[in-house]
C-alpha cells in the first residue's frame, strides 16, 4: 500500500482482515478446512500485500494482545491438566520430557550439519520444541474431539510449552553469559524468569480461587473474572520481564488442582476467546516475512525442524505408548497431532527480542519457512490423527455427539 501511512492502514485494514479471516473460517470449516489454517493464511495474504501490522503497533499493544490472547490459550490448556495423572502414570510425563530434550538436541545437531551458525542453532532448537497448544485446542473444539489421544496431546503440548520456555530462557542466558560476560543478566533472563513466573501465576490462583467461589447468574460472570486477572497477570509479567505463558499455564494448572475453574466458567472463555482467537492466528501469519523465504537457508532449516518435530514425537509415542497405556497406533496418532508449532514459537521470539536479545531476529528468520508450513498444514494433520483415534467426527460430516468426561492419557 505504497503512500499509505502504515500505522493507519494497521488501524484501519486490520478490522477488515480479522473479519475476512473470520467469514472465510466459518465458511471453509464445515467443508473440512481448519479454522485455524484459514486464519494463518489470511495474515499471510495480509503480510504478502504490505498489510501486517506497522512497527510501532507490532511491538506495542498488538503484540501485547497477541500475549494476552496466548494467555487465555495457556490458561484453558492449564485447566484441563490433570497433575493426578502424572502421577498415576508417570509415562506421559517422561514421554513429553524425553522428546522435548530429543527435538532440542536433535534440531542443534542437524542445523549444524546445514551450516546454520553455532550462535544461532540454540534458541532455533528451543522454541522449535513448543507445541502449539492454541491450534490443538482451536481444532479439538472445532471437531468437539475427546479421548486418550486428545489429552495426551494437550497434555504433551503443556510440557513441551514449558520445557520451551526453559530451553528459551536457557539459551538466552548462555548468550549473555557467552557474549557479554555478564553473569547478572543471564541469571535474570534465565531461572530469575523461569521460576517468579511460575510463582506469580500459582499466588494469583490462590487469591482468585478464594474470591471466585459461589453461585453466579451465569457462566459469563466468572468467565469476565478470569479475563480480568489474565490481562494484569500479562501486563505484570511484561513489566517484570517475565514469561506470561509461563505464568497463565501455572494459574490454570493450579485452578484445576485446587478444583475451581472447570465448573463455574464459559468453555474456551466464550465469545471473547473465538475473537482472540481469529486476532492470533491472523497476526501469527501476517509476522511471516517473505524476504526470507526466498533463502536456501530457511528451507533446510525448515526441513530440519519438520523432520524432528515429526519423527521423534511419532516414534517415541509409539515405542512408549504400551507401557504408558495406550496403543502403539493411538500413540504414532499422538505424535501425529502434536505437529503444528506457530503463535507459542513465535511470540517467545517477539518476546526474546523485545527484551534485547540479539540471537533472536535470526532465530525467526531462521524459523519463517517451519512456521508457515507447521502453521498451515499442521491443522489439518492433528484434525485427522483426531479422526483417525475414532474421537472426533469427520469435519465434513457435522459435529461429534456429546462427548463423554475425557480418560486419562
Amino acid at each position: 500500500m505504497a503512500g499509505v501511512d502504515p500505522y493507519l492502514a494497521s488501524l484501519t485494514v486490520w478490522p477488515a482482515l480479522l473479519w475476512l479471516a473470520w467469514w472465510l473460517g466459518e465458511r471453509a470449516q464445515p467443508r473440512g478446512v481448519p479454522r485455524v489454517s484459514v486464519y494463518v493464511a489470511v495474515g499471510l495474504l495480509g503480510s504478502a500485500i504490505g498489510l501486517a501490522p506497522a512497527p510501532a503497533v507490532a511491538g506495542g499493544g498488538a503484540a501485547l494482545l497477541a500475549q494476552f490472547a496466548l494467555a487465555l490459550v495457556l490458561f484453558e490448556l492449564g485447566c484441563r491438566i490433570h497433575l493426578g495423572w502424572f502421577r498415576h502414570n508417570p509415562w506421559v510425563l517422561l514421554i513429553g520430557v524425553v522428546q522435548s530434550v530429543a527435538i532440542f538436541g536433535a534440531v542443534v545437531w542437524a542445523l549444524g550439519a546445514v551450516g546454520v551458525a553455532a550462535e544461532w542453532r540454540p534458541l532455533v532448537a528451543a522454541v522449535a520444541v513448543a507445541a502449539s497448544p492454541a491450534s490443538l485446542l482451536r481444532v479439538a473444539h472445532d471437531v468437539r474431539a475427546a479421548g486418550q489421544v486428545t489429552e495426551r496431546a494437550l497434555h504433551l503440548a503443556a510440557i513441551q510449552g514449558v520445557m520451551a520456555v526453559l530451553f528459551v530462557k536457557g539459551a538466552s542466558g548462555y548468550w549473555h553469559l557467552s557474549a557479554a560476560g555478564d553473569w547478572a543478566q543471564a541469571v535474570l533472563s534465565s531461572a530469575y524468569a523461569v521460576v517468579l513466573s511460575a510463582a506469580l501465576g500459582v499466588a494469583l490462583a490462590v487469591v482468585v480461587s478464594a474470591l471466585v467461589r459461589g453461585p453466579y447468574g451465569s457462566p459469563s460472570a466468572p468467565t469476565v473474572g478470569y479475563a480480568l486477572a489474565l490481562v494484569w497477570l500479562t501486563f505484570v509479567s511484561d513489566a517484570l520481564r517475565l514469561s506470561p505463558m509461563l505464568a497463565a499455564l501455572s494459574f490454570g494448572v493450579l485452578l484445576r488442582e485446587r478444583r475451581v475453574y472447570v465448573a463455574n466458567a464459559q468453555r474456551d472463555f466464550g465469545t471473547l476467546g473465538l475473537l482472540l482467537g481469529v486476532f492470533l492466528f491472523v497476526y501469527v501469519g501476517s509476522r511471516m516475512s517473505w524476504g526470507a523465504l526466498a533463502q536456501g537457508g530457511v528451507w533446510a532449516a525448515a526441513g530440519v525442524v519438520l523432520a524432528a518435530r515429526l519423527g521423534i514425537p511419532v516414534v517415541l509415542n509409539a515405542v512408549l505408548a504400551v507401557p504408558s497405556g495406550t496403543t502403539v497406533r493411538k500413540g504414532a496418532l499422538t505424535g501425529v497431532a502434536l505437529l503444528p508449532m506457530s503463535a507459542m514459537t513465535l511470540l517467545l521470539l517477539e518476546r526474546s527480542i523485545a527484551l534485547g536479545l540479539p540471537p533472536a531476529a535470526e532465530a525467526l528468520w531462521h524459523l519463517t519457512a517451519a512456521l508457515l508450513w507447521l502453521e498451515l498444514l499442521g491443522p489439518w494433520l492433528t484434525q485427522w490423527a483426531l479422526v483417525a483415534a475414532r474421537e472426533a467426527a469427520h469435519p465434513t460430516l457435522g459435529p461429534a455427539p456429546a462427548a463423554a468426561p475425557p480418560p486419562s492419557p
